[in-house]
């Protein structure tokens, strides 16, 4: 049995108690890799932002909300795993401070606001994975096609130090149906048919706890 480390699911950034910065992840993908981790007979653990679904039985569950949550709460489930995917959509920034309450709205005119930017949770597990096997997503712009989306999670594979990066597009979100590329470390491109997440997700796990393996053993 192989201990998986799955986050899933969006972050949110409050401006205030009430207002917030977020995006349209469902956290269904990480709810179908947690599904196949345990068909496989291993032992998910779901790091789950906000989501309406209901997780997997039989997937140890953390939930969080922001991007430092899941970032303090991966790192927590990071001790005890033997492979990471995270499929997330962390926020990119958060807002420099929280308001208390809800503000009012302006009288007139725009309003800026002062934006941080949110830690990259993959490439910080990355960097202290040891024989640990991490792997990442790479959404990318439908706009710009499929070969430019693997290059650029080619790119993210290096810089972050990643042994896997599952690229999609990012009309993937929310969508029952997807295109996946798989980027190894070792050069392979493994383009996977087109279909729904549950049979990528199967492919994916399988992918990652191979790698797990062959290096469990050299």
């Amino acid at each position: 049995m192989v201990a998986i480390l799955i986050t899933a699911g969006p972050t949110r950034e409050y401006l205030d108690d009430v207002r917030y910065l977020s995006n349209g992840s469902s956290g269904r993908m990480g709810f179908a890799l947690a599904v196949a981790a345990l068909a496989a007979g291993h032992q998910p653990t779901l790091v789950l932002g906000p989501t309406e679904l209901s997780p997997p039985a039989g997937a140890a569950v953390v939930r969080v909300v922001s991007a430092l949550e899941m970032q303090a709460a991966a790192e927590r489930a990071f001790a005890a795993a033997d492979v990471v995917i995270a499929a997330a959509a962390v926020s990119d920034w958060r807002p420099a401070r929280r308001a208390p309450g809800k503000p009012p709205k302006p009288a007139s005119g725009g309003q800026s606001l002062e934006l941080v930017a949110n830690p990259d949770i993959v490439a910080g597990l990355a960097a202290k994975k040891g024989r640990r096997v991490v792997a990442g997503f790479g959404l990318e712009s439908a706009a710009a096609g499929m070969p430019a989306a693997i290059a650029r999670g080619r790119r993210k594979l290096v810089a972050k130090g990643l042994d896997l990066v599952v690229v999609n597009l990012h009309d993937a979100i929310g969508s029952e149906q997807a295109d996946f590329v798989l980027c190894h470390a070792d050069g392979r491109d493994e383009a996977l048919p087109r279909g729904g997440k549950d049979a990528a997700a199967t492919r994916i796990v399988a992918a990652a706890v191979q790698l797990w393996r062959e290096r469990a053993t050299t």
